[in-house]
């Protein structure tokens, strides 16, 4: 007898959950020095033959949104996809990953946030089009500011990361693998909220 209240119970605190829900979408430009502690001295050297950093540049685009409210902070997930280039080489990023956001600070009225993501990194080499896919992290911090209620300016964005990159030992396997690339990258622009 009671199990008949249970569902439209549920369907009402589900209903109240989504009602508080928010989404946010972005587009952001993105600038990062992607770092190997040594160099590849081959034909497939990811950062080109012999280097060890190189300044990228492209664009971010994704989403989010929040599902969990708390008194101070909100929870919820990130979806990017990130395209880099630099020195004829490229980077192409898919992540996920969660996200704490703090609630606006009253007198500064900016809201902080992290979050950690994992996903599909792909590299490809600066010499030619080889290219690999391989798992990638990434931690992420920043700075929103609110301008009006649907749109908040993202005052910066700094992440850090790694990624296995396209090697020579990669292909040619006459070396030990390299180890991971260092990403450490910097963005701003806009988001766009919808409740």
């Amino acid at each position: 007898m009671k199990l008949r209240f249970l569902v439209p119970a549920l369907a009402l605190a589900l209903t109240t959950i989504a009602a508080h829900a928010q989404v946010g979408i972005y587009v952001l430009p993105v600038v990062s020095r992607i770092s190997l502690p040594q160099a590849d001295n081959g034909p497939f050297a990811f950062l080109g033959d012999g280097q060890t950093a190189q300044v990228f540049g492209g664009i971010a685009f994704g989403g989010y949104y929040e599902f969990v409210h708390l008194p101070k902070a909100d929870l919820g997930v990130d979806i990017r996809e990130t395209i880099q280039h630099g020195n004829n080489a490229s980077l192409d990023s898919f992540m996920g990953g969660l996200r704490l956001v703090g609630k606006p600070m009253t007198r500064l009225k900016v809201k902080p946030y992290g979050q950690f993501s994992v996903g599909d990194g792909r590299t490809t080499s600066a010499l030619n089009s080889a290219h690999i896919n391989r798992m990638q992290f990434a931690i992420y911090g920043g700075v929103d500011r609110p301008l009006n209620p649907h749109i908040d300016w993202r005052l910066i964005e700094v992440s850090f990361g790694e990624v296995s990159p396209v090697s020579s030992s990669a292909f040619l396997y006459n070396g030990p693998a390299l180890p991971n690339a260092r990403v450490l990258g910097f963005s701003t622009g806009f988001v766009f909220r919808f409740k």
